[in-house]
């Protein structure tokens, strides 16, 4: 009786050692006698216990990781240095087990290999007003890398990108060239309004020559408003009568 109860205590413990948990966002990949068998969870499953399985799991929740700072040349010859952000999940465990020894290392120098490669191939402008289209052109590419890993790339957003002092003094020198040409363009835009204008009102005057006259009394009407004057203009009767007569005959 005895060894009985002792046969049923030991199958009890082998049976209760073989139970194994896996948390909503995990995945246990078994391998039994060193082969993978196949994969569990979420929840409680069971495993052959004393060496016969052997349970490993796998992570399957969004990483995100950074890529530290990179010195890299850009297609234009200049030195830049910049670093990013790459999100990223596992979307097949056996693969991210099997085909490769660390996972998130793997992905990580991906990364950074594709990131200095992908700077390498634009200029200094696209690097620093593209960085948009750059994240997506570096997530293609490491996602094409990833996809025998079983790594989905979520997404690669780069964060800084600095560049020597000497060329930001030139790109600041660069800015305010321009800013003082769109100055200038703009000033010559408005006198050519302006002269244009004037060639249209002299136009309109000589149509009419005693329209002159009138413009003339207006503008000393003016000047004596602002200045709290009064103007006196004495017009000749014999020059309202030759512009009369000029009226009349270009009439």
């Amino acid at each position: 009786m005895p060894v009985f109860l002792i046969v049923v205590a030991i199958v009890l413990f082998v049976v209760i050692t073989g139970f194994r948990i896996a948390q909503q966002y995990e995945r246990a990949l078994v391998f039994r006698f060193g082969r993978y068998m196949h994969s569990r969870g979420p929840g409680l499953f069971w495993i052959i216990p004393l060496g016969v399985d052997r349970a490993v799991k796998v992570d399957m929740r969004v990483f995100t990781d950074g890529v530290e700072q990179q010195e890299a040349m850009t297609k234009d010859n200049v030195p830049v240095q910049a670093n990013a952000v790459i999100w990223y999940r596992v979307v097949k465990p056996d693969l991210a087990i099997i085909e490769v020894q660390n996972v998130r290392n793997a992905v990580i120098q991906a990364a950074l290999t594709t990131l200095r490669n992908v700077i390498g191939q634009h200029s200094l402008d696209d690097v620093l007003k593209e960085r948009e289209k750059m994240g997506s052109l570096i997530k293609e590419r490491v996602d094409q890398i990833t996809e025998a890993w079983g790594v989905e790339i979520q997404a690669v957003e780069m964060k800084n990108v600095e560049i020597p002092t000497t060329m930001q003094r030139a790109m600041a020198q660069e800015a305010e060239a321009l800013r003082e040409k769109r100055a200038r363009i703009i000033k010559a835009e408005a006198e050519f309004e302006a002269a244009r204008k004037l060639h249209e009102a002299a136009d309109e005057i000589m149509k009419t020559p005693a329209s002159l006259e009138l413009r003339r009394m207006q503008m000393l009407t003016e000047i004596g408003a602002e200045q709290n004057t009064m103007t006196v203009v004495m017009m000749p009767s014999e020059f309202v009568e030759a512009a009369r007569a000029l009226s009349h005959k270009t009439s």
